[in-house]
């Protein structure tokens, strides 16, 4: 299983990103895809999820301006964020499981400036 996440960049406070995550090794259109960040010097967190039927969920500190989204076809996730500000800085990892084991790619780096 392989998970290449692509997009993080330097963007100022109130722009936006839009994250991607490549997939391979596995059965992809029936895996949950999921986003985490790990600012500089916190623990990683749960950012959002998409199951394989398109349900979302978001974490509070970002409902309403991420947006988590598949194209089951391309075995690709994506995480669109806007109106980002400097506590959005971290780096973003896509993760997903297969047989209770977990799978995560190496991480893209989001910087926000203020």
């Amino acid at each position: 299983v392989q998970l290449q996440a692509s997009g993080g960049g330097l963007v100022q406070a109130g722009g936006s990103l839009r994250l991607s995550c490549k997939a391979s090794g596995i059965n992809f259109s029936i895996n949950t895809m999921n986003w985490y960040r790990q600012p500089p010097g916190k623990s990683r967190e749960w950012v959002a999820g998409i199951t394989s039927g398109g349900s979302t969920n978001y974490a509070d500190t970002v409902k309403g301006r991420f947006t988590v989204s598949r194209d089951n076809v391309r075995r690709m996730a994506y995480l669109q964020m806007d109106r980002l500000n400097t506590e959005d800085t971290a780096v973003y990892f896509c993760q997903t499981q297969r047989s209770g084991t977990d799978f995560w790619g190496r991480g893209t780096l989001v910087t926000v400036s203020s």
